[in-house]
């Protein structure tokens, strides 16, 4: 890993782009985010206060805040205009690997290095509920574009389904044979396209 202090060159772990196409979100194994300018790829400025690795990167609905999910425990929420450091949200015992927003943009949901997903209330900061999946590392987070659905990627290959209002898990597909780094779905949340280390 190139830690930051190492003088060695961070490798990006995760890219968002904002819903009106101008800027680009961009997280980093050194801790730090960077937002872009989309059309002409200068850096626009740098997002600092994680202590370990920031693994993911969401936006939300209005691209006006990001979210980052940290190896230090921890998720922070960012005013994307002007960088400032909004909150943190705690509560993970271990690193987080990956996050979402539901549709709204009301809620965060958190995957974590034990299998544990949390719901957190984004206004606020709260922690709204604990969702106990297998025992895998989360690696990867989706939700539909209805709202309806979450889907977790995990280190085994499979694929979790839980339903947002219960947050109840309502299927598990093993489709990989290897973790799945990377989890999309369509437009109408018909279709879920994964992406593993089994290539």
């Amino acid at each position: 890993r190139a830690w930051r202090g190492w003088g060695l060159i961070a490798s990006v772990t995760a890219v968002v782009l904002t819903p009106d196409g101008r800027h680009v979100v961009s997280s980093s194994d050194d801790g730090r985010l960077k937002v872009w300018e989309a059309g002409s790829g200068r850096e626009v400025r740098t997002l600092e206060g994680h202590s370990y690795p920031v693994d993911a990167v969401a936006l939300t609905p209005d691209g006006r805040h990001a979210v980052s999910a940290s190896n230090d425990h921890t998720l922070k929420v960012w005013e994307v205009a002007d960088g400032r450091e909004v909150r943190t949200l705690k509560g993970h015992s271990t690193g987080v690997r990956a996050v979402a927003l539901t549709p709204d943009g009301r809620y965060v949901v958190s995957g974590a290095s034990v299998g544990t997903l949390k719901v957190w209330e984004l206004g606020s900061g709260l922690e709204l509920r604990t969702l106990e999946g297998p025992p895998q590392q989360v690696m990867s987070l989706a939700v539909t574009p209805d709202g309806r659905y979450a889907v977790s990627g995990l280190h085994d290959g499979t694929l979790n389904v839980w339903e947002v209002v219960s947050w109840r898990m309502v299927r598990t597909l093993k489709v990989h044979s290897d973790r799945v780094y990377a989890l999309t779905l369509t437009g109408d949340g018909s279709f879920e396209v994964s992406g593993s280390y089994d290539q």
